[in-house]
């Protein structure tokens, strides 16, 4: 009884806090973790140090709830295993496993997100969208012998990530160890899991014949912007205006998409061209789209789509701002490539509380009121070691079973408490470009005293 009275102070105070936990006890179940890596290891094998504890050590430092492995696994009493075995083991993880705990994870909380996300518009109604993109890790330390003597950045691994954006949550992601991997490479392994219904969304790296032939030969749409790689297009029609966007003006017309060898097949394509009101920074004036949907989907709905393949750099911003999700000191790729993959899941997490707060208080997503992922990481890393220790882990293992309809039900009833006003998004005013005039490097270099500048404007 004095535990549940506890909890329910926490459910009153700290909710947001509380139903992070209750996430984490969802897909940290450690029987189901320790089952998934008999499915997808290689070459590793358990013994003392079970695939389960590894994660949950992992988790706490890719949450920003530990500052590192070292301190993370120091804070375990139950950790029967030297901190050398723990760290070869991190470093042997194959990425396999990391791309799994992220689909299953995922898997796993989209029901529950689903059911929060239910009479919501669909970003593309008719499709379900998957925005992919690639992200390179930030360079490391240098504590590895071999790179010791490099003076280049040493980078640990890269990957392809693709994003639900319907239901803001990350559900793949295929992590290569090489950090000079290409996106188009590393996409042909990727393009087999499409499948028909779905949208594909991405950048220019992935317009190319290839990738393209790949995605309608599986049957699934796709909308990419035009590559200088795939310079064979046949055109079919005069560009024809077909309205106007917040952006610019949008014309259309048809193309044939033609393979690089004779016997490659042509793929009749849609070609979107966005001409800018306002140049980009790179000083284009003209961004061309490439699309196989049908022409229900209008060509000034798909520019306003194409739009959308934002919400990934989004996510990627979210990921490293609120998560640790590159941590410098691992220089192993596989160490750096599975940390990556936990803060991956543990976005997902925040993403599922996000959609109970949203809609328990009726907020529409994609809304300026839309929670900031910040605010409520934030409240999670002052609250959760205070929470752990008057609430035990013992207590948490009970909702693990909940049937879905209860522990939505339950989520919804913590998220009542929840503050909106204190956990939005701020929305900043338009940004003003001010060119800086150049300066010589004595002058750039050179330091001056802020308290004097001041004192002279007052």
């Amino acid at each position: 009884m004095m535990l549940d009275a506890i909890f329910e102070r926490f459910v009153a105070g700290a909710p947001t806090t509380v139903m992070a936990q209750l996430g984490f006890e969802r897909i940290l179940d450690p029987s189901w973790l320790d089952e998934l890596f008999e499915e997808y290891r290689g070459r590793q094998y358990e013994r003392e140090l079970l695939f389960s504890t590894m994660v949950d050590i992992v988790a706490l430092v890719a949450l920003g709830l530990q500052p590192s492995v070292h301190a993370a696994a120091r804070s375990r009493e139950s950790l029967r295993v030297s901190l050398s075995a723990l760290y070869d083991k991190l470093n042997h993880t194959e990425p396999a496993l990391g791309r799994a705990l992220v689909k299953q994870s995922a898997q796993r909380l989209a029901p529950v997100v689903e059911q929060f996300r239910k009479g919501h518009t669909s970003v593309c109604p008719g499709y379900r969208v998957r925005i992919v993109d690639g992200n390179c890790l930030a360079p490391s330390e240098k504590r590895l012998k071999a790179l010791r003597k490099v003076r280049s950045a040493a980078l640990p691994g890269r990957s392809l990530v693709v994003y639900d954006p319907d239901r803001c949550l990350v559900i793949d992601v295929l992590p290569s160890e090489d950090g000079h991997a290409g996106e188009r490479a590393l996409m042909a392994a990727l393009v087999l899991t499409a499948m028909p219904g779905e949208l594909w969304i991405g950048d220019r790296a992935f317009g190319t014949y290839n990738i393209i032939a790949a995605w309608h030969q599986r049957g699934c749409a796709f909308l990419v912007r035009e590559h200088a790689a795939n310079g064979r297009l046949t055109v079919c029609g005069p560009l024809r205006e077909q309205g106007k966007t917040d952006s610019g003006t949008v014309f259309e017309h048809f193309v044939d998409s033609n393979g690089p060898e004779p016997q490659d097949s042509s793929i009749r394509l849609r070609r979107i061209e966005l001409h800018l009101n306002k140049a980009t920074e790179d000083g284009e004036t003209v961004v061309a789209l490439l699309t196989n949907l049908p022409e229900e989907v209008t060509a000034v709905q798909i520019a306003n789509l194409y739009r959308r393949r934002w919400t990934i750099e989004s996510m990627f911003q979210k990921v490293e701002s609120v998560l640790a999700s590159e941590i410098k000191t691992l220089g192993y790729p596989r160490a750096a490539l599975f940390s990556f993959c936990v803060a991956l899941m543990g976005f997902n997490v925040l993403s599922m509380l996000q959609a109970a707060v949203e809609s328990q208080h009726g907020i529409e997503p994609r809304s300026p009121e839309e929670l900031s992922l910040y605010y409520v990481a934030g409240e999670v890393k002052r609250m959760h070691a205070g929470m752990m220790l008057a609430l035990p882990a013992e207590h948490w293992s009970t909702v693990r079973d909940l049937p879905l309809d209860d522990f939505c039900a339950l989520l919804l009833r913590i998220a009542a408490y929840a503050r909106p006003a204190a956990l939005r998004k701020t929305r900043r005013g338009p940004k003003q470009h001010i060119k800086k005039k150049s300066v010589p490097p004595s002058v750039a270099g050179a330091h001056v005293s802020t308290a004097r500048l001041l004192k002279a404007r007052s």
